[in-house]
């Protein structure tokens, strides 16, 4: 069973400048099936924004998505797990702070990140959490 947070984490990562658009975040996500994007510069994580974020920070508010940056929308200065890290300090950092998904940082560098899903698939494999996160959409509404 993995231990760590670099076994269950997603080494890939979906980043953006700071200021980028909320389009360009959106499409990101939608292009790799995500929910968020790191906003990051020169290697240095400045924050993250969700599809949650762009919804209730920007759209529900009535700004311009092409017109409004990552930047003025993320949540800056993330809670951040490293990959050496045993996944029970991500469980534990995700309850306290209240959120889904962490940003892997080794030595100032985001080099992944890891969800709700990634700790449910790897503590419980047979949780209903962890067969929703392995099943794959159908498709976008269009």
């Amino acid at each position: 069973m993995a231990q760590l947070v670099r076994d269950v984490m997603t080494p890939a990562v979906a980043a953006v400048l700071p200021d980028a658009s909320l389009v360009e975040a959106a499409q990101l996500m939608r292009a790799q099936d995500i929910g968020d994007v790191l906003v990051a510069e020169d290697g240095v994580l400045l924050g993250v924004v969700t599809d949650r974020d762009i919804t209730l920070r920007a759209v529900a508010d009535g700004v311009d998505p092409l017109a409004v940056s990552c930047r003025s929308v993320c949540t800056p200065e993330p809670v951040c797990v490293g990959p050496d890290e045993h996944i029970s300090a991500a469980v534990t950092l995700m309850r306290t702070n209240a959120v889904r998904r962490l940003p892997v940082v080794e030595n100032g560098t985001p080099v992944g990140v890891v969800s709700i899903g990634d700790l449910a698939r790897a503590q419980d494999p047979d949780s209903a959490l962890a067969d929703i996160s392995r099943a794959r959409p159908s498709g976008l509404l269009r």
